[in-house]
């Protein structure tokens, strides 16, 4: 299994219009965070988990020729805005693409994105078939997920372990029960968003101590803001097995 972080900042990500900060006008790659999206393949066979603004620059960027499952951990616009782009994967492909969401983020595509759901249909709209989740393993592109449910100030989200891989995105607590399932995993993702508190998201040291507690061997962070600072300061202050995320990362399991 490949795991390729697709994206790892925010909408409060680099590069913030009008921005001055040492993040903003770095000439470090790894400063440069597109909105976070993780890639999956195994077996021949594409995962990816949300589509936010920038997916087709982020499936561009890494060659990406096929897509079997797109998966929603929840509806906000940074993680759903790229849905439309599937449809050249309808092309290249001739089929279409597996689109796995529960009831409630179903009905908020729905809202943004009503022409794909009419009864009479536009010539190349977005061609999807869609799979209803809930806090129960599924499979998807062949490959088996089960969700972590997290909450993103009172909005229930979803995570996802595949393996010995668990990632999270937009999360403020876990419960205790939620963590049983991922509890020893050898690699865990967890949002950082900033060193100060925010009322929706894990700051830095949020995000390390819940990583320490959950004792994997690896762990990485995500969704990160300019206002974290440099990759490289903030690199250097974790523990020896915890890691900054970026743009292009890729994982082998």
């Amino acid at each position: 299994m490949k795991i390729t972080f697709l994206g790892t900042g925010t909408s409060q990500g680099v590069p913030v219009i009008g921005c001055q900060c040492a993040v903003c006008t770095s000439d470090d790659n790894h400063d440069n965070r597109l909105r976070s999206s993780v890639m999956i393949e195994k077996d021949g066979r594409v995962a990816v988990i949300d589509s936010g603004p920038d997916f087709r620059q982020q499936m561009l960027r890494e060659g990406v020729k096929r897509l079997d499952a797109l998966i929603f951990t929840h509806e906000h616009k940074d993680h759903i805005a790229g849905l439309d782009d599937i449809r050249a994967f309808n092309y290249v492909m001739k089929q279409k693409v597996d689109v796995y969401a529960t009831d409630r983020v179903q009905l908020a595509i729905r809202r943004e994105f009503p022409y794909i759901f009419d009864e009479i249909k536009y010539p190349g709209i977005p061609e999807l078939n869609m799979h209803t989740i809930s806090n129960s393993a599924f499979t998807a592109a062949g490959i088996d997920f089960i969700p972590v449910e997290v909450v993103h100030y009172m909005l229930p989200v979803f995570g996802f372990r595949t393996g010995d891989f668990t990632y999270i995105t937009d999360a403020k607590s876990i419960t205790e029960q939620e963590k049983k399932k991922i509890i020893g995993c050898h690699t865990i993702v967890i949002n950082a968003l900033r060193h100060e508190t925010h009322v929706s998201h894990f700051t830095l040291n949020e995000a390390v101590e819940l990583l320490l507690e959950l004792k994997c061997k690896q762990g990485w962070l995500t969704h990160i803001s300019h206002q974290l600072g440099k990759h490289i300061d903030v690199d250097s202050s974790l523990p020896s097995h915890i890691r900054c995320a970026y743009d292009g990362l890729k994982l082998e399991f």
